[in-house]
């Protein structure tokens, strides 16, 4: 019924999934079939031209919940994403409000300095009470039968967590491929000494540790690929394999940085993400509005 990997713990089902618009991986994670399953960074579509959204990215997620027979006990996100709107709330509500949204503690900083720049108001609480649980380093928690760990990894972002579930770790934004190398760090709560840190920490792992990518973006057209080895990150991460030094991937990554364009959706994202996927409510006309500051990002 259940595999046991070399660490003797219960290891996990994992189903992938691909929004090919935003190039993002989303992952069913679950203890066996008729289970118990957690999602993963999961996606709500968004067109910036009409201002609608669309459930095509997790529709497929919420079938093959159903199909597994699984039911959702967590809905996990690694960090308040800047390229897509989090499908968490559609999720949840599709599959009747029991699954629990959770976030790393960082939560609180992104939104204390994302809350003003949006004017949202003495009303939005910046203390991550939206999300149902916030988890601190080394905090473990259950998927049915499996156990995860939750590992803080900052650099990308100030709230970046990465989760271990026997010889898995889904890594967020803090690693790509070892062809594409690692995160930006130019966001509000990056920086690139704590990126290298968190990227030592994972590198320390068993080096037949899996590491599941939150991005692929396919660097010169090759086919997705989304999984790799602690051992090919230390050979052959093009960012920060072994040997390459903190002063080294500092000085790349400043300098790579500077002449990266914001993401896409940047703007519509973070007011979303931060709300653990809810949109703003409607205003007095019924509709809902998403803000764009001028001359501010």
């Amino acid at each position: 019924m259940f595999s046991l990997g070399t660490e003797g713990l219960i290891q996990p089902g994992i189903q992938n999934f691909y929004d090919a618009t935003t190039g993002t991986l989303s992952y069913v994670v679950y203890d066996q079939p008729g289970g118990h399953a957690a999602v993963i960074d999961c996606v709500l579509g968004y067109s910036t031209v009409s201002g609608r959204t669309d459930t095509a990215p997790s529709d497929p997620v919420l079938a093959y919940l159903a199909a597994q027979q699984l039911t959702l006990s967590w809905i996990l996100e690694t960090h308040a994403h800047a390229d897509h709107l989090s499908g968490a709330q559609y999720l949840r509500k599709a599959l009747g409000g029991k699954a629990r949204i959770a976030i790393g503690r960082g939560i609180c900083d992104v939104q204390a300095h994302f809350a003003p720049l949006f004017n949202f108001g003495a009303d939005f609480a910046t203390d991550g009470r939206q999300f149902d649980h916030l988890f601190s380093s080394g905090e473990v928690f259950d998927i049915g039968a499996l156990e995860c760990v939750v590992m803080a990894t900052p650099g990308h972002t100030s709230d970046s967590v990465s989760y271990k579930i026997g010889s898995h770790v889904f890594v967020g934004d803090s690693l790509f491929m070892p062809d594409y190398g690692t995160a930006r760090c130019d966001f509000p709560g990056g920086d690139a000494d704590l990126l290298y840190n968190s990227i030592q920490q994972l590198l320390r792992l068993p080096g037949d540790t899996r590491l599941y990518m939150c991005h692929d973006y396919k660097p010169g057209g090759r086919e997705l690929r989304f999984v790799s080895t602690v051992d090919e990150q230390r050979r052959n991460n093009v960012h920060v394999r072994t040997g390459v030094s903190r002063e080294e991937f500092r000085a790349m990554r400043t300098t790579r940085d500077a002449g990266l364009s914001l993401p896409a959706l940047i703007v519509p994202s973070i007011q979303v993400n931060i709300r653990a996927g809810q949109l703003p409510a409607a205003e007095d006309n019924g509709i809902v509005y998403l803000k764009t500051p001028v001359n501010t990002f």
